[in-house]
């Protein structure tokens, strides 16, 4: 059972020799479960992340030295040749590292977490810094929906024929099922520069860019309202146009079946300007700068600290602290890792702590729509540069939402008659969206680099309508997963 796996495993991932490119699998050599975060050096101050799966990929025509090394908390550092990787059928297993807390303290006095989160306050300015640095990284954003009820209904259409609107309603019927049933998941993924000035200032110079996407299960708001749109204007007089009401407010001034607006006429090009504020939102809050995400946490106003244990992360003896809410405008728990040897925090883990949450919007009676940000979790993990700096090698944000909306909508005819035609729809769901970069390598700038560097306007990217390995083939990415694999293939 066990040579099938492996030649399952084999077939799988394997190596293509054409592309020089190396899929392998991280896992526990206890009881082989996936080993997830784990870094994998490529140069001295290079590398990848195994995915949330265990997987990691190399370009072998980027590898600086022979060998790579690999390393993860709680367990112990493996150097290995890619020979050897093949050898181990490329399913690499990892020691665990034995933690002997007795040996380390003498005493039997457990470390002080508020003492060591004083002594971590107090090196912050020493281990971090993210003035003139240029960040070679590979973003992705995976973006889910889920449904949990799509209602629409014709309110009035008196002018309408009773067969047309029966055909409509039908067809609106088809729709809500449709999207209630798919599996909605949308793919960023581009690869590029990130340079920063400061903590508030940061240029993108983007090298390649994909968006995986299915366009007949694009479903935001907005586009569910469109298709329910031009379902309705199907059955109406098609020789006309409208305008669309929403509420109070007029959408559109001339709607018409004719219009080539119907047709998908969007670029494939990303705007720069939103992708460098995405990513150079996510830098600063991985650094420890005034009124960021990460300061708040070590705010002993604000959260109670406690030490669970120690291990050891790149040969290096590690405390783990947890983290809670010590008042109510404190959101958030989880733990921080802190090296021993320079107080450096070396890996955060967070989430909602219970049932509190972000932002909320509670207009259901008064314009039909509530949102609930409910899902806000993350993992950030640093690497020392060669200025024994700490910089982000990897960071993960998950933001989720309920949302419910209600709205009514009224079609009115550009003619002299005004006919009208109204319709509502209410959603209800849960969205998600998680954002991770992958740091490659990091390199100090001058004040001369950064203000020479010219951030474009737009990016193209490539459309892409099912998962295509050889798109990102010998280039340092994040090796997806599974569900990304299987996009578009009809699983």
């Amino acid at each position: 059972m066990k040579k099938l796996a492996l030649l399952t495993v084999l077939l799988l991932i394997g190596i293509n020799i054409h592309s020089q490119n190396i899929t392998a699998k991280l896992v526990d050599k206890s009881n082989d479960a996936p080993i997830p975060y784990a870094t994998i050096k490529t140069g001295e101050f290079s590398g990848v992340i195994s995915n949330e799966e265990g997987y990691f990929s190399l370009s072998l025509e980027d590898l600086q030295t022979k060998t790579i090394t690999i390393s993860c908390m709680g367990y112990q550092n493996k150097t290995l040749s890619i020979k050897a990787i093949k050898g181990f059928n490329f399913v690499v297993p990892l020691e665990a590292a034995i933690n002997q807390l007795n040996e380390v303290y003498i005493s039997n006095k457990r470390p002080n977490a508020d003492s060591i989160i004083a002594r971590t306050k107090a090196k912050l300015g020493e281990n971090y810094d993210i003035n003139l640095n240029k960040y070679n990284i590979f973003y992705r954003g995976t973006e889910y929906a889920n449904f949990k009820s799509l209602d629409f209904e014709i309110e009035k259409a008196s002018h309408v024929k009773s067969k047309n609107l029966e055909k409509a309603n039908k067809s609106l019927d088809s729709l809500s099922k449709h999207i209630i049933s798919s599996n909605i998941i949308h793919f960023s993924d581009f690869k590029g520069e990130l340079s920063s000035l400061n903590k508030d200032s940061t240029k993108l110079v983007v090298n390649k860019a994909t968006k995986l996407i299915d366009h007949k299960n694009d479903f935001s708001i907005d586009a569910v309202q469109e298709k329910a749109q031009t379902l309705v204007l199907k059955y109406l007089d098609t020789t006309k146009t409208y305008k669309v009401k929403t509420g109070l407010f007029k959408v559109e001034d001339s709607l018409s079946l004719k219009d080539e607006d119907f047709k998908d006429d969007e670029k494939n090009e990303y705007e720069v300007s939103h992708l460098k504020s995405t990513t150079g939102s996510l830098l600063r809050k991985s650094m420890f700068v005034d009124n960021s995400f990460l300061k708040t946490i070590l705010d002993s106003k604000l959260y109670d600290y406690t030490f669970e244990d120690v291990g050891y992360n790149n040969g290096d003896l590690t405390y783990i602290i947890s983290f809670k809410p010590r008042k109510g405008k404190a959101k958030f728990t989880g733990k921080l890792f802190i090296s021993d040897e320079n107080y450096a925090i070396t890996k955060v883990d967070y989430k909602y702590y219970g049932s509190r949450h972000g932002k909320k919007v509670n207009l259901k009676f008064l314009l039909g729509i509530k949102f609930i940000e409910n899902v806000s979790e993350g993992t950030y993990i640093y690497e020392k540069n060669s200025a024994n700096k700490y910089q982000p090698k990897y960071i993960k944000r998950i933001k989720g939402a309920y949302f419910y909306v209600n709205r009514d909508l009224k079609l009115i005819e550009n003619s002299h008659e005004k006919n009208k035609v109204g319709f509502s729809f209410k959603i209800e769901g849960d969205n998600r969206n998680k954002e991770e970069i992958l740091f490659t390598d990091i390199n100090h700038i001058t004040l001369e680099d950064f203000a020479s560097i010219k951030q474009e306007k737009v990016a193209p990217f490539t459309m892409l309508k099912a998962f295509e390995k050889t798109m990102w083939q010998n280039e340092e990415t994040l090796e997806p997963l599974e569900e990304m694999k299987r996009f578009g293939s009809g699983e």
